[in-house]
């Protein structure tokens, strides 16, 4: 199907004049909804809130920004309708709605090691493609299990492209209007709104973990008192060569070891606090494939204090951060959408 226009008409009949019962997602942008095509094409159609507080500026952002982007691991834009005061977009419809469900939520869905992994290296093949091959760079901002959704085949798409952000080459980092999901967002970005594509790739390195353990950034607390969440407690282990007891109790032991260990390197040298530390999505898809060797993982509580933090053995002794570097993050005050939302946890936050 060719990305094209719909009219208020034909997404009423489909959504059976957008029946309650065929409502699949709510989120800060307005509700989803589950529809039919003439040809039985099934669709999502993301209906605008008339009350929401992104606007329109946000939707139509989407719509340009989507309908040039084609790869497998990204959700595909079927169309768009702007009539009668109606914003809405269409996509396709993911039958296993999305990864968060998937690991945390009540699916059903066995993820066995193979699909985990084949699951993870499409989420970094996605987001390689959105830095460094598609016609434009975007950011994604916002990359967490909610907004990787999952095919009949378990294959892994990124959606949520409202907040994404395009940026010019000769650009190294936008300031910006932080908008994102406390527990996903790197550090630079949640303090000082200084955005890169690293910051997408912070993102990615807490949503492999989650998949390789099973337990969400958001929710874990480690019994260890000197872990104060999921990554330093994966951290600490990995650094005991215990990578089995990283791994979900669901896969009970059958998984291969080299790909889960690989997979745990490659979530803490993504997650590392700084930047400029961290690997590219070309270079994260090349490491998960076993193509490329992992840098060696270290704590430096030297530039840190006492928490753990991640450096390339290269760069060891050549960078520091500022003492303020890390702060309190402040309270949401506005949410975000996800396509299959399961709570409106995105936040947007007002800078002064």
């Amino acid at each position: 199907m060719t990305t094209g226009s719909f009219s208020l008409k034909q997404l009423k009949v489909a959504t059976e004049n957008f029946d309650p019962l065929n409502k699949i997602g709510e989120g800060g942008f307005g509700s989803v909804y589950k529809g039919r095509l003439p040809d039985g094409t099934l669709i999502a159609v993301k209906k605008l809130s008339s009350k929401s507080c992104q606007g329109n500026k946000e939707f139509v952002n989407e719509i340009g920004m989507i309908a040039c982007l084609q790869h497998p691991n990204l959700v595909k834009l079927y169309g768009c309708c702007c009539e009668n005061n109606q914003l809405l977009l269409v996509y396709e419809y993911l039958e296993n709605n999305c990864l968060a469900d998937a690991l945390f939520g009540r699916s059903g869905l066995k993820l066995e090691w193979g699909t985990r992994h084949k699951i993870c290296l499409g989420i970094a093949r996605g987001l390689a493609f959105l830095h460094e091959d598609s016609a434009v760079k975007i950011i994604h901002r916002d990359i967490k299990g909610t907004n990787v959704l999952l095919d009949k085949d378990l294959n892994s798409k990124i959606s949520d492209f409202g907040l994404a952000r395009l940026h010019e080459d000769e650009k190294s980092h936008i300031t910006t209007r932080v908008a994102g999901t406390i527990g996903y967002m790197a550090p630079e970005y949640a303090m000082r709104g200084h955005l890169t594509e690293k910051a997408d790739v912070y993102s990615f390195g807490v949503v492999a973990m989650e998949i390789v353990s099973g337990k969400s950034n958001a929710n874990y607390t480690p019994d260890n008192e000197c872990c104060v969440g999921l990554l330093d407690w994966a951290f600490v282990l990995q650094k005991k060569g215990a990578f089995s007891e990283i791994l979900d109790p669901k896969l009970e032991g059958v998984f291969d070891v080299m790909e889960a260990e690989r997979m745990i390197k490659v979530s803490l040298l993504c997650s590392n606090k700084s930047p400029t530390l961290r690997p590219t999505m070309s270079e994260v898809v090349k490491m998960l494939e076993g193509e490329t060797e992992i840098e060696q993982i270290i704590s430096d509580p030297g530039v840190y204090g006492d928490e753990l933090r991640f450096k390339r053995s290269s760069e060891i002794g050549t960078s520091s951060l500022p003492s303020d570097y890390l702060v309190s993050i402040p309270s949401s005050c506005e949410s975000a959408y996800d396509l299959y939302p399961l709570s409106p946890e995105s936040t947007v936050f007002s800078r002064p």
